[in-house]
């Protein structure tokens, strides 16, 4: 019988872990931006053509590489960072197992030019899914020049499944951050598309937080710097006025390399606790050197994800790191008592010298009976009818829904026509807690969820504006100044037109600055800042196949941004006029993304609970 197991040819097995390493565009710009860093490099140019697709481009000034070097840099495995097991837990570098330039080559068609300090000239190597092309000397200035075109040619599968330009792009932006961040002394130039976007001058970590999200993040933070056996922090954290429901740029650094970590964030979120309204977040950028030999980078492809020894230990620390920052700069409100001057509290003389002093005394009705002459009560009683007369003495049905029929069930289901019924003259519609509204119906007691049902009705109307690109404009008396990070920018960029269609009046200032001139109408006690910035964040967070899916992610957040907050007390007209809208919408059963609106609790149920 044939044997049926094989060996897979170099070119497959590079493709398949170009699965694992080269997710998108923006994993190679990474890649080689470490690879830069490790190199030495002190300035670090990225240029990226349609999102990355057709070209990304990473220009160094490092030590560069002879040409064995160069030639050996793209087999696979191939490193100059460890030579044994052992170094695995000794690591200071960001590259180190030799699969990234091996991946890259097998999935793109790559361009190597790269000369040494000593060397007169350098070497040129080209390279199309994973085939040598070409290998021969060239002048080129010191360091490193990789050219990769047309990612993922060979692999119309991967290609097809890559998002937008604007998403891929915005992808990049945020790899990009994350190495500039923590390398301050290094300057870097991002270009997409012939313009640049970010020029990142060398200085410390507060310059470069503030060249990337602006002047306003600086002014909330708070420096942190604390040092243990197990764990030296260095950083900033914001202060506690900064907190934003969404959009609150988070970072954490160990050793020099970017890391997730949800656990740690729950540290940093502990030292805030009743400082900041709960589901808020703040800012922070922390950086953390640890023993390399106690922890484990090597657990995901993508290095972001690190494994360390005492994680509980270190929780720890960083919470009271923080708390402590929050505490030494004055975060927390609260009285200065070591001030030198207090502040004039006027005096009060509450209790004249010589005054009598008595304990207060509770006078009471003693034969003060509640339930007594109760007949006589025109609000119960025999004289119930009193309650119900109009004015002109007529008694008022106090059921006038008995003859109306709505054909639904428990909740309403949306394909069921709903008939609108709130067009009587008299609704007897009540209000419970500020949260729904209550509705006699000849089947029970409907429940309408007031904030959903307002969520409902505005997402309708927006959607329509969005389609119809007939948004109207409620123009700022004094406009308003936004600072946008580069990936906010380009969010903004690739949703203009949709933003102009809500009824948002945005121009350029210029170096990511934005003056906001008008906001949507009917958007009156909302900060218009605010209200921009989370449809831009809503952008951000969820990539869009086509253009529906983007009206729709916008036309939500704009909807739960403006309606009625839970508690909000309402009039008649108002609870009518609500329902009356929902009621003409084609789904008034639920919200767009599926939470019950209407609910009705049928006569049956209720008299289960009285006449058992």
């Amino acid at each position: 019988m044939q044997d049926i197991i094989h060996l897979l040819p170099d070119s497959v097995a590079n493709q398949i872990a170009a699965g694992e390493v080269v997710q998108r565009p923006a994993s190679v710009v990474k890649e080689l931006m470490e690879n830069a860093l490790d190199a030495g490099a002190t300035k670090i140019q990225v240029i990226v053509s349609d999102g990355g697709r057709t070209l990304i481009q990473v220009i160094d000034n490092g030590s560069g590489m002879s040409e064995t070097d160069a030639r050996l840099a793209f087999e696979r495995h191939a490193t100059s960072k460890i030579s044994s097991a052992e170094d695995l837990f000794a690591l200071r570098t960001m590259g180190f197992r030799g699969e990234a330039l091996a991946s890259i080559v097998a999935v793109a068609e790559v361009e190597l030019l790269t000369r040494r300090a000593d060397d007169e000239l350098g070497t040129r190597i080209a390279f199309s899914g994973s085939k040598l092309e070409a290998q021969e000397p060239v002048a080129c200035p010191k360091g490193s020049n990789f050219k990769i075109k047309n990612l993922f040619f060979n692999i119309p599968a991967r290609r097809k499944f890559l998002k937008s330009v604007q998403t891929e792009f915005n992808n990049i932006v945020t790899e990009f951050e994350r190495v500039a961040l923590i390398n301050g002394d290094v300057e870097f130039l991002l270009t997409h598309n012939d313009s640049e976007v970010l020029n990142l001058q060398a200085g410390s970590m507060r310059k470069r937080i503030l060249d990337i999200f602006g002047k306003k993040i600086t002014s909330q933070l708070i420096e942190v710097e604390v040092s243990s056996s197990l764990l030296e922090i260095r950083g900033f954290v914001g202060a506690p006025e900064s907190a934003r429901k969404k959009g609150a740029q988070q970072y954490f650094f160990v050793n020099g390399r970017y890391m997730r970590h949800p656990y740690f964030a729950k540290a940093v979120m502990e030292a805030y606790s009743q400082m900041i309204p709960q589901g808020e977040q703040v800012p922070f950028f922390l950086c953390f050197t640890v023993d390399p030999s106690r922890i484990d980078v090597n657990i995901h492809p993508t290095k972001t994800e690190i494994k360390f020894e005492d994680e509980q230990s270190l929780w720890k620390i960083i919470a009271a790191a923080v708390r402590e920052s929050l505490g030494r700069f004055n975060a927390a409100p609260g009285l200065d008592f070591d001030a030198e001057e207090m502040p004039d509290i006027p005096s009060m003389n509450l209790f004249p010298e010589g005054a009598p002093v008595s304990a207060p005394r509770i006078s009471y009705k003693a034969d003060y009976n509640p339930f007594r002459n109760r007949r006589n009560d025109t609000r119960g009683g025999e004289n119930w009818e009193a309650f119900y007369r109009d004015a002109t003495g007529q008694i008022v049905d106090p059921s006038p829904f008995e003859d109306i029929s709505i054909p639904v069930t428990s909740p309403i289901e949306s394909h069921e026509e709903t008939p609108q019924f709130v067009s009587e003259d008299f609704v007897p519609m009540s209000q419970y807690k500020g949260m729904y509204i209550l509705i006699p119906v000849k089947s029970g007691l409907m429940w309408v969820h007031q904030r959903r049902a307002h969520i409902r009705v505005l997402y309708e109307k927006y959607i329509g504006q969005l389609r119809d690109n007939k948004g109207y404009v409620q123009g700022l008396l004094f406009p308003e100044r936004v600072d946008l990070s580069a990936a906010e920018a380009v969010a903004l960029d690739s949703i203009s037109q949709e933003i102009q269609s809500l009824g948002f009046d945005i121009s350029s200032l210029g170096g990511g600055s934005f003056s906001l001139n008008g906001v949507p109408a009917d958007t009156e006690g909302l900060s218009p800042t605010e209200l921009l910035l989370d449809i831009i964040h809503s952008a951000m967070e969820q990539t869009f196949g086509v253009r529906d899916k983007l009206y729709e992610k916008l036309a939500l957040s704009m909807a739960r941004k403006v309606a009625i907050v839970t508690g909000q007390i309402l009039t008649p007209d108002e609870m009518s006029n609500l329902v009356t809208s929902l009621f003409k919408v084609t789904e008034p059963a639920r919200t767009p993304d599926g939470q019950i609106i209407v609910y009705i609790m049928p006569d049956t149920d209720i008299d289960r609970k009285f006449f058992r």
